[in-house]
Parts: C-alpha cells; structure tokens; sequence
C-alpha cells in the first residue's frame, strides 16, 4: 500500500516525539546524579557516576541530533504536503511530485532509514506489579524531597506528557493549592478499575465514554418533540409539518475521592503499607462510584427507573418471573429497538435465591441456548466477573452488592433492575481514578495524607422508562 502524505507526517511527528522523550529522560538523569552528589555534600561523582553521565550526555547528544534531523524531515514532509494541494487545486489528477523513486530490490541507505526507539517505562508491571513503589516515590519525595523519588516521578510525569499529548489530560492534575496532583500510572488503573470489579459491577456493563477534558457538566440534546409524517388528505395540499424541538438534558461532572493517613514510622520503617494502602484506595474509589450510579439520589438508577410493584407475602421466583418481564416489555415499548432491555442487576441474595427456586412448570416459548426444562443458566462466575448467568429470556444476570437491602417499610427488601446498557451512559477519565497527592496537615502527628480522586459524570435519563425496577414485599430478605 501507498503510504499517503499525511500518514508520513504523522509518523515522523511520533519520532520526534520519541526523540523528545530520549532527550528528556537523560537530561532528567544527570541533573539527579549531580543533585544526589550535591544532596550528600561530596564534591565529585563516583566513577560510576561519572560513567553515567557521559552515557546520558551522549544519549542526549543522540537525540537532540536526531530532533534536528527528523525536523528537516517534517519540514520537507509539510512541503510536500503544501504541494499536493496546491496540484489538487488546480488540476484533475495528481501530478508526479519529482521526489526520486527507490528501483525493486534497492534499499535506502542507513542514515536515511526513519527509527524509532522505546525506553522503558519508569513504573511498570514489570518493576512495581501493584503500584508499592509508585506510592512509595509519592510520599518520599513529599516527607524527605528525596532527590531519586523526585526523580523517578518527574520521568513518570514526562513520559504521560508524550503520551497523552494535546488531551488536555495533564492540565487537571494541577489542583488549586501548591502540591500538584501526579497521574496515577495507567497499569495500574488498568489492574484496579476493571480487575476489581467486583467494586464496580454495574459500572462496567454502562456505556463508557471520555470525559470532556474540561468543565463540570455533560450536556445532551434530547428531541423532545418530533417531527411528523401523516397521509396527505388530497393531492396539493398541504403535508404534515411539525417543528422539531429539542430539550438539554445537563448532568453534573462529579469527584469521588479518598484518603488514608498513614504515620511517618510506617512509611519510613513499614514493608508492604504502599501496596495495601493503594489496593484500598483503588478499592473504595470503585465502591463509592458504582453505589453512587445506582443509589444518588433523583439521578441514580434506583431513582429514575421505571418502577414495578412486586407484592407478595409467599414469594417464589415463578411469581416474581413475570415482573421481571415486566420490566423488560416496559424498557423495549420505550426504547423501540434504539437499544434492548438485555442485563438484570440484582443483589447477590436475590440471585441465590432465585436459583433456589425449584419448578416443575416449562416456558411457553423456548429461548436460544437455554434447555426448555432449565429457568436459566448459571455461569458460575466469580463476583464482579461480570455475567454470572443468563436468565430464561436471555437477559445476562448482573450481581452488584452495592444494591441496597433496607429498602421498604420493613428495611428489608432489595430491588432488581432491567436495563439497557447501552442507555446507561457513563463518562470517565481515560484512566480513572486519575490523580494522587501527598500532603501533610497532621505534621505534629507524624502523619501522611494520601488523597485519590477522579471525576466522573453518568446519564440513565435520555429516554423516560428506559430502565425498569421491580421492587416490594416480594424481596424482603430471603430465606433458603
């Protein structure tokens, strides 16, 4: 294939950026050996150090010849560019640019072969598996201003800059007060945001989107009135017209944030506390976001789904089944094939307790993949693996124990909602939760804050009776 002008441009525009990033990190190096000798009072480097250096000034060198190099190269790219279009202007076809043509079976020569090369990361799987040193270089670098945890973030922070480049990502990570906030490395938000859903079940099976790179709200347009076909009464008269008009739907961008001191003797003297207080971090921030998708108040699911009342003092999942249904037929009458009714989450004791249920009645219809004698399948899944089973219409089965249980009078029942889970609308950074901070108000404690935070906004209101719940006597707690 063809390589175009603009795949070209855009190829050299990424080794610049890797030149850029080779040059950072040896400039970065040698200002951390030079400030450790300086840190330590010692008034040369160690021959180590010394040998060092030169391999980063040389790596330095390297790279800022092959930025020079590879901007002549985009320059010339750009003019080719800037020719083609003028050519396109001004004629049907395009023109030969003159550029010499390699002949089958000839190679460029070595200085004229375009590379590119990749250093490694400085926080990885490979290095730092559950983010213990991460944490570590964060509250080091804030208690002591050790040189080599500053250092290590601030590769870190280089490296985010070539790879969120022009995302306005980075730009958040400044707070409003004189510490700014560091971007969680984004293995580490891959291992904890998805790998622990069990924290965020419902969560994971919305419709994921980015979140704007600025503001606090999400607006949607919603069509609100349509516009009309009718049967024209006689011919050349007038036909069906109305205005289409349409109504902005806002949701809030909101924080989810936590934080845990530690004391100074821990970090200091504790093995294993930055991994612990990491994974419960990332933890609580997936709970306090899935309860809230489901429970805030007037946005939450529970809040604005379309309610069905399931009464009964002898429940039993044969009667409970058709209100399920229910709320299926409701979401797809509303819905009308712009999306499906296809996951019903429910609390891990309603699941249970379903699959407790004993029949000896058979569906009227059979449904693809399920034994007409079964009710359902259980997968068998662990919780927060996603899908624990189909349900017998074909309905995945979702379980969230962020479900409340004290609903009711009583303060005993649950709900089970139906949804579409693609109106179930969630925005959140690409990487979230995205920032940590270290700070120190408990000085005269010997106390560390460590604060995690992430924005998130989320949308179950575009369309009214979208998503359906049954709720009532029928799921108090349930006895086996």
């Amino acid at each position: 294939m063809t390589t175009t002008v603009q795949e070209l441009i855009a190829g050299i525009e990424v080794e610049g950026e890797a030149a850029q990033k080779q040059y950072d990190k040896a400039t970065i190096g040698v200002r951390s050996i030079l400030a450790l000798a300086s840190q330590e009072g010692r008034p040369s480097l160690t021959v180590d150090e010394d040998k060092r250096v030169a391999e980063l000034f040389q790596m330095r060198d390297g790279a800022k010849a092959d930025q020079e190099s590879i901007a002549t190269k985009l320059a010339n790219a750009r003019k080719i560019e800037l020719d083609d279009k003028r050519d396109r202007a001004q004629l049907d076809n395009i023109q030969p640019s003159g550029a010499p043509q390699l002949r089958s079976g000839d190679k460029p020569a070595y200085d004229q072969v375009g590379r590119v090369t990749r250093g490694e990361r400085t926080y990885h799987k490979g290095n730092d598996r559950r983010g213990a040193m991460f944490v570590k270089d964060v509250v080091r670098q804030h208690m002591f201003k050790d040189v080599e945890a500053g250092t290590r973030l601030a590769m870190h922070m280089a490296e985010e800059r070539v790879e969120r480049a022009n995302s306005g990502y980075l730009e958040r990570a400044v707070g409003t007060g004189a510490f700014t906030g560091l971007v969680v490395p984004q293995y580490l938000t891959d291992m904890y945001a998805p790998a622990v859903a069990a924290m965020r079940p419902f969560a994971d099976v919305c419709n994921h989107h980015d979140l704007p790179a600025y503001g606090m709200t999400v607006n949607i347009s919603r069509i609100t009135t349509a516009s009309s076909v009718a049967l024209q009464a006689t011919e050349n008269t007038a036909v069906s017209a109305t205005d289409m008009d349409d109504t902005l739907l806002t949701e809030v961008i909101q924080t989810a944030a936590g934080q845990q001191t530690i004391s100074r003797q821990a970090a200091e003297r504790g093995v294993g506390i930055e991994e612990v207080v990491v994974d419960d971090l990332f933890r609580r921030y997936a709970t306090a976001l899935d309860a809230t998708l489901i429970n805030q108040t007037t946005t939450g699911l529970s809040a604005v789904a379309s309610s069905i009342t399931y009464d009964d003092a002898s429940p039993s999942g044969v009667e409970a089944w058709p209100k399920i249904l229910a709320g299926a037929a409701l979401s797809e009458a509303s819905l009308l094939g712009f999306a499906q009714p296809d996951v019903v989450l429910m609390h891990s004791r309603r699941w249970y307790w379903l699959q407790s249920q004993l029949t000896n009645q058979f569906p009227l219809f059979g449904q693809p993949g399920i034994v007409d004698t079964h009710a359902g399948i259980n997968y068998a899944e662990k919780y927060g693996r996603g899908a624990r089973g189909i349900m017998p219409n074909g309905m995945i089965a979702v379980v969230d124990n962020n479900i409340a249980t004290n609903l009711g009078a009583g303060t005993n029942q649950d709900e089970m909602y139906i949804i579409a889970s693609d109106e179930c609308h969630l925005w959140e950074d690409p990487a979230a939760p995205v920032f940590m901070r270290a700070e120190q108000p408990a000085a005269a404690q010997l106390g560390i804050l460590l604060v995690l935070y992430g924005y998130f906004a989320y949308s179950f209101r575009r369309y009214s009776a979208a998503n359906a719940k049954v709720s009532g006597t029928g799921f108090v707690s349930p006895t086996f």
